[in-house]
């Protein structure tokens, strides 16, 4: 199997179902940091920083990320900490390109 950080998103406009959460469970092995909100359905991460400038250069590495695969998360920031939200939310719920953009964030080694 491809690990999810070499991968890339494909275009989601909606049309297709969302992905099951036995299917989610089956990838939250390969991002073990998040967390899975059966809920919404989404994964969140919270990333914890020394300091501002350390949280808004993850911010903004993150930025680069989404754009780069044209999937954008959900962002709360404040001084020393990010939560990070993923859902697809033109289906309402989890794509692979979720779980990509999750896995390329934790290559980032924070």
């Amino acid at each position: 199997m491809t690990e999810l950080r070499q991968k890339s998103c494909r275009p989601c406009e909606g049309g297709v179902e969302p992905m099951s959460l036995s299917r989610a469970r089956e990838l939250m092995a390969q991002i073990p940091k998040w967390t899975l909100d059966e809920t919404g359905p989404a994964l969140v991460r919270t990333f914890h920083f020394a300091n501002f400038y350390e949280t808004m250069a993850f911010v903004n590495a993150i930025a680069y990320i989404a754009n780069r695969e044209d999937h954008h998360p959900d962002l709360r920031v404040g001084y020393k900490e990010c939560v990070v939200r993923y859902q697809t939310h033109a289906i309402g719920g989890l794509s692979d390109n979720d779980f990509i953009c999750a896995a390329k964030i934790d290559a980032l080694e924070i």
